[in-house]
Parts: C-alpha cells; sequence; structure tokens
C-alpha cells in the first residue's frame, strides 16, 4: 500500500508540474494579455518608410521581455574585449556636420571601443564563426556619441520587431541547450530560409569575415543610414565605415576550431598584447555620403539595414582616424560595464527612420537598465561624460552623485530658473525637422523586398578561394542540420542567390537542389498583409562586382604585429637567427621561440636565448608564419619531435609562409613542403625581405587546393 501510495504521489507532482507547461502548436499568437496578434514581423510606423511609433505597446511588450531574458549577461555580445584610445580628424566635413568631432581638426577625442562575438555566452571561444560587434564610445566636448556597429555592413532583419526572433533562432535550442556559440543547426536554418531578408547577412557570415585573424584587423560599420545635419540646417544621409590599417585578414575554419581549443582566448590576448608591445591598434574612419535629393536613387532602399552602398556607386571619404593605445585597469569595472546606446548622438548626428534603428533606440536603454540594474548606469566611470550634467533626474537605485538644491523640476524660479535650456547658438541639440505626412499602419516598404540581389552581389565580387570558403561554410552548417526539409529549403534560397553555389553545396550534402519549394509568405508582411507584393523578387545585376567587398582587395604591405613561430633547440645557428629575426622586429614582426622545452637554449656561439613556448604547450595554428635558422645540432633535436613537424605541416596546410636557412632546410625536407619547393611563400636560403613579401601578403591561396590534401 505504501509503494502505491508514493506512486501516487509522484505522479501527481507530474502533473502538477505539466499544469505549467505552455502548448506552442496549433495555437493563436496572443500578447502576454491575451490578445490575439496578427502581426509580429513589422512596428508601428508613421507611413511605410516612416518613424515607429512610440504607443506600439506590441514592440515594446516583445522587445522588453526579450532585453530581460538574462541576468545580468549581455544577451548579445556577453563575450567582448576592449581597449581606450582616442580618435584625430583629418579634415573638417562641416560642410555635411556641425559636430565638433567632425569639424576641429585640433581635438583629439579620447573613446573606449568594445569588440564582441554575438551568438555565444560569456565562456564561450572567441573564435567562433559569427558577427563581430564593432562599438565606439567617444567623449566628445559636446556629449557622449556611441557608433554601436558591427564588422559586417549590414545586419540580419529589417525590423527591431524580428530581433527577438532572429536571436532566438541562432541561440543554443531551448529544449538541450546546444549548440553553443554556433549557428550550424536547425533552429536557425530553419529560420534563415523563411525570413529571406536575413540571407544577406548569412552569406557574410559564412565568408571569411566571420573568422577573423584578429580584432586589429577587421572592419567595422555603423550598418544603419544615419544623417548629418550642418550649420544650416541641412540634412545628408551617412554611412560610417572603420578600416583597419593592418588590413582585413581571417583565418581558416580549420584554424579557427583548432584555435578554440589551443587558446579560446585568442582575440582577447591578442588585442591586450598588442597593446602592450606598443603596437596600437588603428583604424581609419570613413563616411558615404548621400545628398537628400538622391535618396531614392538606389535600386535598393537607403534605409533597409540588410543593403550596403557599394563602395563604387558611393567612395568612401576617410576623414579622420581612431588608436587604441591602453589597456583596461579592470576588466569589468570598464569592459562589462560599459553601456552603448544608439540613442547616444551629438548635435550634427541625428536618426533616419530605419525601423532596425528605431527599435534600437529603444531596446538598448532598456537592456541597460536590466543589465546594470539601475537608471544611473551612466554614472559608471566608464560611462560618464568628460562634461558636467545638469538636469532634474534624481534618485534612484544606485546613485552616486549628490545633487544639491532645493528644486528638482522645471521651470522654477526658487533655483534663479536653473538649469536653464539652451539655445542653438549655444550647441543644444534639435533634431532634423523632417516633414510627416503619412497614415498610421504596421507594414513594411516594398521597397525592402529584395532579397537576393545584393547576397548575389557580394559572393560575385570573391575571389575563387573566398568563394570557396564559402562553399565550404554552407557545407559544415547546413551538414550539422538534421532536418532534411530544413536543409532542402536553404538550398533553393542559395540557388536564388548563386546556382552554382547551391549546386557545390547540395553536391557536398548529398542532396539535390529543388527546383520549387511551398513559396514563403515574406516575413516582411503580417497575417492579413496583401501577400504577392511583398515576395522577394528575382535578383537584379544593378553593379557586376564590388572589389572592395573582397578580402583580396586589402592591405598587404606590412607585417606589423604577425606573430613568427622561430623553431630552435640547443646549438642553433645564432648568425642566421640574428639575421632573420632583426629584420623582422625591424618591420614590427613579434619574435617568439619555440623549442622542444621551456626555459632557455643555447644557440651555436653560446648565447643563451629564452624559449616563449615548449612545443608541446603550443600548436602552430596560433602563429602567422614560421621559420627555422640553421644548426645541424639544433636540427637533429628538433627532428626527434613529432610534433614540430606536424607544426609544419599544419603551417603549410593553412598557406601560411615558411622560411628556413642553411640546415633548416633539412627538417623541411621530412614535411609535405618538400613537395612545395616552388612555392613563392616558401623561402629556402632566402633573403629575410624575400620572407616579409611573402608573409605581407597574409597567406598564398594558390596552395590551397594543393594543401587540402595534406592529411593534418
Amino acid at each position: 500500500m505504501a509503494k502505491k501510495k508514493k506512486a501516487s504521489s509522484t505522479s501527481k507532482k507530474i502533473e502538477d508540474l505539466k499544469s505549467f507547461e505552455v502548448e506552442t502548436e496549433g495555437t493563436t499568437m496572443t500578447t502576454n494579455q491575451g490578445l490575439k496578434v496578427n502581426d509580429t514581423n513589422n512596428s508601428l510606423k508613421s507611413g511605410e518608410r516612416g518613424s515607429t511609433l512610440l504607443e506600439d505597446f506590441l514592440l515594446r511588450e516583445k522587445i522588453t521581455h526579450f532585453d530581460h531574458e538574462r541576468i545580468p549577461e549581455r544577451i548579445v555580445h556577453a563575450r567582448g574585449s576592449g581597449a581606450h584610445g582616442y580618435f584625430e580628424l583629418y579634415d573638417s566635413i562641416k560642410e555635411f556636420s556641425k559636430a565638433g568631432l567632425f569639424t576641429d581638426t585640433s581635438r583629439k577625442t579620447p573613446v573606449f571601443a568594445r569588440f564582441s562575438t554575438v551568438a555565444g555566452s560569456k565562456g564561450s571561444t572567441d573564435l567562433a564563426r559569427d558577427v563581430r560587434g564593432f562599438a565606439v564610445k567617444f567623449y566628445t566636448e559636446e556629449g557622449t556619441w556611441d557608433l554601436v556597429g558591427n564588422n559586417m555592413p549590414i545586419f540580419f532583419i529589417q525590423d527591431a520587431m524580428k530581433f527577438p526572433d532572429l536571436v532566438h533562432a541562432v541561440k543554443p535550442e531551448p529544449n538541450n541547450e546546444i549548440p553553443q556559440a554556433a549557428s550550424a543547426h536547425d533552429t536557425f536554418y530553419d529560420f534563415v530560409s523563411h525570413a529571406t531578408e536575413t540571407l544577406h547577412n548569412q552569406i557574410w557570415v559564412m565568408s571569411d569575415r566571420a573568422i577573423p585573424r584578429s580584432l586589429r584587423m577587421m572592419e567595422g560599420f555603423g550598418i544603419h543610414t544615419y544623417r548629418l545635419i550642418n550649420a544650416k540646417g541641412e540634412s545628408h544621409f551617412v554611412k560610417f565605415h572603420w578600416k583597419p590599417k593592418l588590413g582585413v585578414h581571417s583565418v581558416t575554419w580549420d584554424e579557427a576550431v583548432k584555435i578554440s581549443g589551443a587558446d579560446s582566448d585568442f582575440h582577447r590576448r591578442d588585442l591586450w598584447d598588442a597593446i602592450e608591445a606598443g603596437q596600437f591598434p588603428e583604424w581609419e574612419f570613413g563616411i558615404q555620403v548621400v545628398a537628400e535629393k538622391d535618396e531614392h536613387k538606389f535600386d535598393f532602399d537607403l534605409l533597409d539595414p540588410t543593403k550596403l552602398i557599394p563602395e563604387e556607386m558611393v567612395p568612401v571619404k576617410i576623414i579622420g582616424k581612431m588608436t587604441l593605445n591602453k589597456n583596461p585597469e579592470n576588466f569589468f569595472a570598464e569592459t562589462e560595464q560599459v553601456a552603448f546606446l544608439p540613442g547616444h548622438i551629438i548635435p550634427g548626428i541625428d536618426f533616419t527612420n530605419d525601423p532596425l534603428l528605431q527599435g534600437r533606440l529603444f531596446s538598448y536603454r532598456d537592456t541597460q537598465l536590466s543589465r546594470l540594474g539601475s537608471p544611473n548606469f551612466h554614472q559608471i566611470p566608464i560611462n560618464r561624460p568628460i562634461m558636467p550634467t545638469h538636469n532634474n533626474q534624481r534618485d534612484g537605485h544606485m546613485q552616486m552623485d549628490v545633487p544639491k538644491g532645493q528644486t528638482a523640476y522645471f521651470p522654477n524660479s526658487l533655483s534663479g530658473g536653473c538649469p536653464h535650456l539652451s539655445k542653438m547658438s549655444e550647441g543644444a541639440f534639435t533634431s532634423y525637422e523632417e516633414r510627416i505626412d503619412a497614415r498610421k499602419i504596421r507594414t513594411r516598404s516594398e521597397s525592402f523586398s529584395d532579397h537576393f540581389s545584393q547576397p548575389a552581389l557580394f559572393y560575385r565580387s570573391l575571389t575563387d578561394w573566398e568563394q570557396q570558403h564559402v562553399t565550404d561554410a554552407y557545407i559544415f552548417e547546413l551538414g550539422k542540420c538534421t532536418q532534411q526539409h530544413i536543409q532542402e529549403r536553404m538550398l533553393y534560397m542559395i540557388a536564388q542567390i548563386d546556382n552554382d553555389l547551391s549546386k557545390k553545396v547540395a553536391k557536398g550534402l548529398g542532396l539535390k537542389v529543388p527546383k520549387s519549394i511551398d513559396k514563403p509568405i515574406n516575413q516582411a508582411i503580417g497575417a492579413d498583409a496583401e501577400v504577392s507584393k511583398h515576395q522577394p523578387p528575382k535578383k537584379k545585376i544593378y553593379l557586376d562586382e564590388s572589389p572592395a567587398l573582397s578580402q583580396a582587395k586589402t592591405k598587404f604591405d606590412t607585417i606589423a604585429t604577425r606573430q613568427v613561430a622561430v623553431l630552435i633547440a640547443d646549438g642553433f645557428s645564432m648568425k642566421d637567427y640574428k639575421k632573420m629575426t632583426d629584420t623582422l622586429k625591424k618591420e614590427g614582426a613579434m619574435i617568439k621561440n619555440i623549442a622542444p622545452h621551456g626555459g632557455t637554449v643555447k644557440s651555436d656561439d653560446g648565447t643563451v636565448q629564452k624559449v616563449d613556448a615548449a612545443i608541446a604547450t603550443t600548436e602552430s595554428v596560433l602563429f602567422d608564419s614560421l621559420y627555422i635558422p640553421g644548426g645541424k645540432e639544433s636540427v637533429k633535436e628538433l627532428q626527434k619531435h613529432a610534433k614540430f613537424i606536424k607544426f609544419i605541416n599544419e603551417a603549410l596546410k593553412h598557406c601560411k609562409a615558411i622560411a628556413a636557412d642553411h640546415d633548416g632546410a633539412k627538417l623541411l625536407d621530412e614535411t609535405y613542403v618538400k613537395d612545395f619547393k616552388d612555392d613563392e611563400a616558401i623561402c629556402i636560403d632566402a633573403k629575410p625581405s624575400v620572407f616579409i613579401t611573402a608573409m605581407a601578403q597574409h597567406r598564398n591561396w594558390n596552395r590551397m587546393k594543393k594543401a587540402e590534401k595534406i592529411p593534418v
């Protein structure tokens, strides 16, 4: 009887738990108050291309709940690295903007920059295939400006209403919390294949841009189209760009996987070490400016955040430079607590009606309230403006200021009217007086419907080796999906971008590209909206290619901060070593001595050299190139350790520059390098300048196909 009673009690507990389960299949969508919803894809706007309205309670409920899902870690961009620095203006652009930041070339504006992955948790790897956040806080004399962007010029979605859906799809699946920091799973591609607006940003994530060599070697973009306002009150549309002085470079996917195991802090360590070594990262700041009258002259909509303006149509004008020259004193106090808000702007900069930007203006402040726990987060030292603040805001959790006086309201006479309002002539912010004459409507502009043309342009603009990497990435990502109908739906979507690409991916998956699928009701519309006009049309070719989109067109003129692994043991040739390493150091390269053991090794002339890493503790994927000096005894010792052979073969497979002098070449003869002697990046008994030229090219991609066969 007792056993039956216990079983009955257990069953009751299970039934009680089940009463809290929520059935989602076959049900009608409602708000948290039970109100039926017929559109959860579009925010309420003043006209199809108008600004988002504050009264949109559906948007605010959805975004507010999403913003408060995690405590206290950031929901997205949780894993980040930051540094202090300054911004200098090269040339005034007063014809476009009245911002002192853009008109006063004598200023040196303090900045704090934070770089991050998007999808992973705070403890995830730096080398996940992912978009990278690129946020910069400018502490200007007119107030704080936050330029909150990414290392890709476009975003996945067009309307902020879709942001919770996007992130829920790419995050670990809720039933098993798998996979971490990865998009290669069913829920993400189920979403992408139905929400075709995502396809442009998604193909960028399949490219090398998603696995950068270093945070110092990636571009940054403001993503949205903003406005610049000059002293006359005239408006110009603008897109913001950061271009790294070191060029844009990436690792291979095989390296990314291995780096995640060898050093999951690879990017964080790289940024920190470069600054500590005085190799300060630099980015030039550029703008693409479009006159108001030219707003509608393109084959795409300037307000669509899934579209870029090809540089061949509107060149990027370089106007300044950011230098990062100081690491944080305390990671939590600065990098973790820094709060970036797109709503932080200064006179001379203003918003457009981009519906993603409009939603971010609400979402980011709401997120900081949840994450930092107080409306006074602006008082945390890293978030404080450099200019004193005066207003009637008082009290609140964690109030750190001590406001004085009897009054906390405006207008008043008891405090002499202070703080008083500023005049425009005194630098007060005034919003651009954009004319609005439209119906209040929940929809999306038909001009946002082209979802295939720009991803096709991006793919056409890539070199053969870049296209191969995109193909391989799709095969890997879709190969991780367990549902064949999702794979096939994605193959059909990829075919709308490039038919040849889709066929290659299909071959890798062992599938065929479907000739048709159930046509999606474009996610830009609501349940009751007219379907046909919102279906994505076939791709247009308004530009054959945009070379600026290819990393093959980046800078290849420096080896500064490149990590060179020097393989040495007792008896290495100091003459060879010194000649090569002295030259490399003059060019800014970082020399790392790798030996069979830690401690020190002794050269053939008795000089003692410090070992930076024992071979057992490091991997070739952590370095940009390798060099082996001569020395018979040294080479004989290196030959005893199989991992040195693996180290060299792996560097060869990843298309890196390899150099060896005299006896050092004998070690190469035991590797697959012997089959690549005509390779222009294999430098045997060559002048240091030849090795430097090979290193500056980042990789010898001509080696890629042959090197794929190396079994490492």
